[in-house]
């Protein structure tokens, strides 16, 4: 399999996935099923390609109704890193809180995503 994961070694199911990222307890194969399966949900309830959503270095996704982005830079651009992503899916921060503290990057008029967040119910420890 590519995405780093070894041959015959199982990723943790998306929940434990993003629980695992959020405690600091994943490996790089872990992150990036948590951040996809965050950006995945996105795409599931704001199908669109209006605004890029950057996660570097894991993913990227279109997403937010409107104009579609086909080549070049996109009209809209959301980026930050996997555990700020994880953080807000799961509602565990704020979008407001993630812009003001600049841990969100977010430009173009589409690139408020607070009204589809969070994605994710709350993630607790696994059992």
């Amino acid at each position: 399999m590519s995405d780093g994961v070894p041959p015959g070694r199982q990723l943790p199911p998306p929940a434990d996935a993003v629980a695992a990222t959020l405690a600091g307890t994943a490996d790089r194969a872990t992150v990036k099923a948590a951040v996809k399966s965050a950006l995945d949900a996105l795409v599931a309830v704001a199908p669109g390609g209006s605004v890029e959503v950057r996660i570097p270095p894991y993913a990227v996704a279109q997403a937010i109704p409107g104009t579609r982005h086909r080549r070049g830079t996109p009209p809209a651009v959301v980026e930050t890193d996997a555990v700020t992503w994880l953080r807000l899916a799961t509602g565990a921060l704020s979008w407001a809180a993630a812009v003001d503290s600049g841990a969100v990057r977010a430009s173009g008029q589409r690139a408020d995503l607070s009204p589809w967040l969070p994605l994710l119910g709350p993630v607790g420890p696994t059992s």
